[in-house]
């Protein structure tokens, strides 16, 4: 199994190849910390990443991205190079959302220990999160949700005792004012391509396309009565 992962949806652009094949697994990452600019960073990172792992374009079984939460442009750059890739190569696709991709990037780190349950948690401004909530395993619970730290709280299992991501502080904070216990780690953890890399390959499974997962509207608007008039 060849797998093309592609990650643009915060504040990473990432691309990933995965190499599977029996007991053999290898991965090929590319990625950069970035506040914008992924558009522009994707392509040469796809390029360097097929050219690290050896394989043309023609060998890729399957094309993976993250489908959000995150930068409402960004979620869609990489959702559209892959269709792309897919349309051409005729590989499967498949894809999931940030959070979980933060959770598995946690687990393989080692934050996350135990067994117990923990929480994603993406500042999302306004005094909102993006959440989720995953077992000792990385399975998800919960989520994604956009939620206030205080509302997030009351879905807290009773035994999670560990936040991670840019909203774990506030999190954090929500809990110790409604007499919870909750640790903020990882304040910087990003999705990453080579985690979504590995979790496609886990699942084992196709969908028929994708489409990005968006939390809360976009920024821009409509102008209404002020709008010109289409000919």
């Amino acid at each position: 199994m060849n797998i093309l992962a592609l990650d643009t949806s915060i504040g990473v652009c990432g691309a990933a190849v995965l190499l599977a094949g029996g007991d053999a697994q290898r991965t090929v990452l590319c990625e950069e910390s970035m506040a914008r600019g992924h558009a522009e960073a994707l392509m040469p990172m796809v390029a360097e990443a097929m050219a690290g792992a050896g394989i043309g374009f023609a060998e890729l079984d399957l094309i993976a991205a993250t489908l959000g939460p995150g930068s409402f442009t960004g979620v869609r750059i990489a959702i559209a190079a892959a269709r792309g890739f897919a349309l051409v190569t005729k590989a499967k696709l498949w894809g999931t959302d940030s959070l979980t991709l933060m959770a598995k990037a946690a687990l393989t780190s080692g934050a996350i220990g135990g067994g117990k349950p923990f929480a994603v948690a993406v500042d999302a401004r306004g005094e909102m999160l993006h959440a989720g909530l995953y077992d000792g395993e990385g399975r998800k619970l919960d989520g994604p949700l956009l939620i206030g730290a205080d509302a997030a709280v009351a879905l807290l299992p009773d035994d999670l005792a560990i936040a991670v991501g840019s909203g774990a502080v506030h999190l954090a904070e929500a809990a110790r004012r409604q007499g919870r216990q909750v640790e903020a780690v990882r304040p910087g953890l990003q999705p990453s391509a080579a985690s979504l890399a590995e979790l496609a390959l886990e699942a084992n499974e196709t969908l028929a396309t994708l489409r990005p997962l968006y939390l809360r509207p976009p920024d821009a608007k409509p102008q209404g009565p002020m709008a010109v008039a289409r000919r």
